[in-house]
């Protein structure tokens, strides 16, 4: 805690001026004390002795002449064995903690342990005296859950140190003293399993970035074969309300190929964070078949809270991210929704009364944007091992209007878009994903080839829906109208699954390339039809005989009856096989 001191000299919403007495920083931490209270806010603005601070509490009973304190450090989460399974606020307050203390009716300013001080972990030393070391490097383990958590050097212990000493095998708590460490100077620096870390610095305790290729699995059909996210990638939900941005969310959290998720509720509705809260500890994990929150954290920060706390969610959440990428953990980040964070930025801009830039967001809106998804990566680790960060965020366009500023600043630096629809969502269709609006940079588990001929189908089978909306069927060629029910029939039997469906909700990515091949032979296929009805009834008990088959346990015996039955049901009609199709299909096997 430094000497410097304020006093509030006036209070706009969140926005608290206070004149200074000394030095201090932009985004320092500062306590603006209210009776036995003591409101953390953070500097977002220096002008002399004047300063700008944003509150994260509800700034209620705050006047002019109001004592202020600055802490001389800046806003940092704790870290160390203890984050998973846990459920935070936007500044890493425990909520289940918080609400036994003060009921469930949080108080303002209240802060406890973001990590149990009594816990006591299994702590076996790694390192041996006299190794050197560096900030990140392992010293220790203690198991967490499933996972084995290093114990590292303090990432803000800069330069190179020698190892003194180390505590031996057992049990400490995370407060206890388990290495010595020596710098150049002789300066001893004692180590403990936690330590803190400032939450918009971002963590960069590695050797190489590395470029994301390597596809990370959903088992969503529609994502990982026509718009792939990569680990170590990023990729926007963008969204009207109510088109399932939530539910994609979870479903993607549960089945994703990674090993911790992290879901940052940055101002969602509070009805819809209840509902998270209440179903991750209920989900059952399919990689362990233990519950899925015992490799989650959850940020929870509701649109009812102070929009200040939005952007510390979002930090927070990402820090915690970056710690376990340097464990060489793969991590999912799920930001829901950045919309209302972008939203509290235009706030906060309006107060410090700033140019406003496109419906009045910051004129910096783009660079901050920007500067969160920079944060994602795989990175090669001093060791030789890699971890990596993949953020995922939902946008909430008013009107699911997708030129508005947030959307499109997210759009220029993310390298994946799933654009969910309106039109799709109303007609039932799950996931809304538009496959003719959404795009991605990454390569997937199919080649791009057979990706980019399947999606023909989908382009040339909507235009001639349109077409047909406006002449009517009778106005199209058989020929045409063939390639409408293709078109048709892919989306149904591939892009969409049943989430109800214990086997659709999930596809493993060798039944997505059978499942796929056998799509592509009927694209592929030529057909002898005598007319559009029977065309169309023929491709209607060929969509629902894929789609019984869609719910079959993969590789049974029921699995291949049906899909025996499936290629006997296209050979009755088909005629013959486009030479692409084929190569394809070889390219597939």
């Amino acid at each position: 805690m430094t000497t410097t001191k304020g006093s509030v000299t006036g209070v706009n919403g969140n926005m608290v001026t206070v004149k200074v007495d000394g030095a201090v920083s932009m985004n320092e931490v500062a306590f603006i004390v209210l009776g036995d209270k003591r409101l953390k806010a953070e500097v977002i603005r220096v002008r002399g002795d004047s300063v700008q601070t944003q509150v994260f509490e509800i700034t209620k009973g705050i006047k002019v002449g109001t004592q202020v304190e600055f802490s001389g450090e800046m806003l940092a989460v704790e870290l160390g064995p203890g984050l998973l399974g846990k459920i935070y606020d936007g500044l890493q307050n425990p909520l289940p903690e918080v609400a036994i203390k003060t009921g469930n009716f949080l108080e303002a300013g209240v802060y406890l342990d973001a990590l149990p001080r009594g816990a006591v972990w299994a702590w076996t030393p790694t390192a041996k005296p006299g190794d050197a070391a560096e900030r990140g490097d392992q010293l220790g383990t203690v198991p967490e859950g499933s996972f084995t958590h290093r114990i590292m050097v303090p990432f803000n212990l800069f330069g190179s140190y020698t190892v003194k000493s180390l505590a031996p095998a057992g049990s400490y708590k995370i407060t206890d003293t388990v290495a010595i460490l020596v710098d150049e100077d002789g300066h001893e620096s004692a180590v403990t399993m936690m330590f803190e870390w400032p939450v918009k610095r971002a963590v960069d305790c590695y050797a190489e970035r590395l470029k994301p290729v390597e596809p990370m699995v959903t088992k969503t059909r529609i994502i990982d074969t026509f718009f792939p996210v990569a680990k170590g990638g990023t990729y926007c939900i963008p969204g009207p309300f109510g088109a399932g941005k939530t539910v994609l969310q979870q479903v993607t959290s549960r089945n994703a190929d990674v090993d911790i998720v992290i879901i940052a509720a940055c101002g969602e509705r509070a009805g819809e964070v209840v509902e998270t809260l209440k179903e991750f500890p209920e989900l059952m994990d399919p990689r362990t078949g233990k519950s899925l929150m015992e490799r989650t954290i959850i940020v929870c920060n509701t649109s009812s809270m102070p929009v200040a706390a939005r952007e510390a969610s979002v930090y927070t959440a990402v820090t915690m991210a970056e710690y376990y990428r340097q464990m060489g953990l793969d991590v999912l980040l799920l930001a829901d929704s950045t919309s209302r964070w972008a939203q509290a930025m235009r706030e906060m801009s309006g107060r410090l009364e700033e140019i406003p830039g496109e419906e009045a967001f910051p004129a910096y809106l783009e660079s901050v944007i920007a500067s969160f998804y920079e944060r994602a990566g795989i990175v090669r680790l001093r060791d030789g091992g890699k971890g990596s960060v993949t953020i995922g965020g939902t946008v909430s366009p008013a009107g699911g209007n997708f030129e508005e500023p947030v959307t499109q600043a997210t759009l220029k630096v993310v390298g994946a878009f799933h654009g969910l629809s309106r039109e799709r969502s109303d007609a039932r269709k799950y996931p809304a994903i538009h496959p003719l609006d959404s795009w991605s940079k990454y390569g997937g588990i199919m080649s791009q080839d057979s990706v980019a001929w399947a999606h023909w189908f989908l382009e040339r089978g909507s235009e001639v829906g349109q077409m047909m909306k406006v002449v009517g069927e009778e106005g199209t060629s058989l020929d045409d109208f063939l390639v409408y029910l293709k078109g048709e029939f892919l989306d149904a039997v591939y892009l969409q699954q049943n989430s109800f469906d214990p086997v659709d909700a999930s596809v493993s990515p060798q039944r997505q390339k059978a499942v796929f091949a056998k799509t592509i032979k009927v694209l592929g296929s030529s057909f002898d039809f005598k007319d559009k009805e029977s065309a169309r009834t023929w491709f209607n008990g060929l969509r629902q005989t894929f789609l019984d088959m869609n719910s079959v346990e993969w590789d049974s015996d029921a699995y291949k009856k049906a899909d025996s039955g499936l290629t006997d049901f296209v050979a009755s009609r088909a005629t013959g096989l486009d030479p692409k199709a084929v190569r394809i299909l070889e390219s597939l096997e």
